[in-house]
C-alpha cells in the first residue's frame, strides 16, 4: 500500500528506532499522545530515551526533562498539566505514552501504521485505518479510545548530493536529521567521504558520477556541489537529459551564465536550463559553508512543505 506523506505531520521513526534499539538494546519511547490548550509540540512527537542518553524531543523544559527522567522505569499514559508546577507559561496539559521496546518489540512492529493499546482494537481505530487506506493517506497520529494510532515514517524526498568536500559535507550534516528525506551522497572515491556519516545517509562512491545520474528517481532533489566545474557541467547536463524534481547547483551568477551558454549549446532549451537553481542557498547567510547548508535546507524543506516538484532559480549564496 502507498500512503500519501504526511504533509509535515509528525510520524513514527521505525527505522530510527530499530537504529537507537541494535545500537542501545533497551529503549523507551514517550510521544505526545494527546494535547489540550497550548502545547510545545504537536501530537505524534517522540523522543528516545536510554541509559545514558536520548534522542528527539517532545519540547525542551521541564515536561521533557521529568518524563526523560522517569522513561526507562514507567510505561502507559500520564497527563501533565503545563503550568507553574512545571515552570511552563504554555497553560494547555500534555498526555504522555511511554513505551518500552527490545529488539523482539521493534521486529513486531507494522510497516505502515502502528496502532496499539489496551484489550482488543476497538472498531473506531480500525474505521480510522481502513478510511484512511482507502484514500491512499496517511492517518493523522491520534490517540483513540486509549489506543494510539501513527503512520509510520517513509522518506519520501530522495535528496541526492553531489560532492563531499565543505559544502557538501556541512549540507549532509544538516539534511541528515529532517523527515521525509532520503539522503543519497555521491563522491569520486570512498576517501573523500568523512570516517562517521550520519545515520540513514547512503554513502555512494562512484568513479564516474555521471554515470550514477541513471539510477536516481526522476522526482530526486539533486544539490550539485563537486570540486570540479566540469564534473558540475556534466552533472547539470545528464540531469537535464535524465530529469528530476529539483536541481540546485553551487556557483554565482557569473558560473550560471557561463554554464547556460554551455548547456545551450549541448541542445538543452533556455526553460529547461531555468529549472535549475543557481546558485543555491541564501546570499544573505554568507558564504561559510554551514550557512550555505542551512539556506539549501530551507529550500529542501520548502520544497517539501510547498508539495512541489520544482523550484526556480533565485539569486542566492556565491560559491565555487
Amino acid at each position: 500500500m502507498c500512503w500519501k506523506r504526511s504533509g509535515g505531520r509528525a510520524v513514527f521513526d521505525l527505522q530510527g528506532l530499530r537504529r537507537a534499539v541494535a545500537a542501545h538494546g533497551r529503549v523507551a519511547r514517550v510521544v505526545v499522545a494527546e494535547v489540550a490548550g497550548s502545547s510545545p509540540r504537536e501530537v505524534g512527537a517522540a523522543m528516545l530515551v536510554w541509559v545514558g542518553g536520548q534522542s528527539g524531543t517532545i519540547g525542551g523544559g521541564a515536561l521533557e526533562y521529568q518524563a526523560a527522567q522517569a522513561a526507562l522505569t514507567r510505561q502507559g499514559l500520564t497527563r501533565h498539566p503545563l503550568g507553574p508546577g512545571l515552570g511552563q507559561c504554555c497553560g494547555g496539559a500534555v498526555t504522555l505514552l511511554t513505551e518500552h521496546y527490545d529488539a523482539a518489540a521493534v521486529a513486531a512492529l507494522d510497516e505502515t501504521v502502528i496502532a496499539r493499546g489496551p484489550g482488543d482494537r476497538p472498531l473506531a481505530v480500525q474505521r480510522l485505518i481502513d478510511r484512511a487506506r482507502a484514500r491512499g493517506e496517511a492517518p493523522a497520529p491520534q490517540l483513540l479510545q486509549g489506543w494510539m494510532v501513527e503512520p509510520v515514517r517513509h522518506p519520501t524526498l530522495p535528496v541526492w548530493v553531489w560532492g563531499a568536500g565543505h559544502v557538501g559535507r556541512a549540507v549532509v550534516d544538516v539534511l541528515a536529521p529532517l523527515p521525509d528525506l532520503a539522503v543519497t551522497w555521491l563522491d569520486t572515491g570512498p576517501e573523500r567521504f568523512p570516517e562517521t556519516v550520519a545515520e540513514g545517509v547512503t554513502v555512494l562512491p562512484v568513479a564516474e558520477p555521471v554515470r550514477a545520474v541513471a539510477m536516481a528517481p526522476r522526482s530526486a532533489a539533486h544539490l550539485i556541489l563537486t570540486y570540479s566545474h566540469a564534473l558540475d557541467l556534466d552533472l547539470c547536463h545528464a540531469l537535464l537529459r535524465h530529469g528530476f524534481g529539483f536541481a540546485g547547483l553551487i556557483g554565482s551568477d557569473t558560473k550560471k551564465a557561463r554554464f547556460s551558454r554551455r548547456l545551450q549549446s549541448l541542445g538543452h532549451t533556455s526553460a529547461e536550463i531555468a529549472r535549475i537553481c543557481c546558485p543555491i542557498g541564501q546570499k544573505a547567510l554568507g558564504k561559510h559553508p554551514q550557512a550555505i547548508a542551512i539556506g539549501v535546507a530551507a529550500q529542501i524543506v520548502s520544497l517539501q512543505t510547498r508539495d512541489r516538484t520544482e523550484w526556480p532559480i533565485h539569486s542566492s549564496a556565491s560559491g565555487a
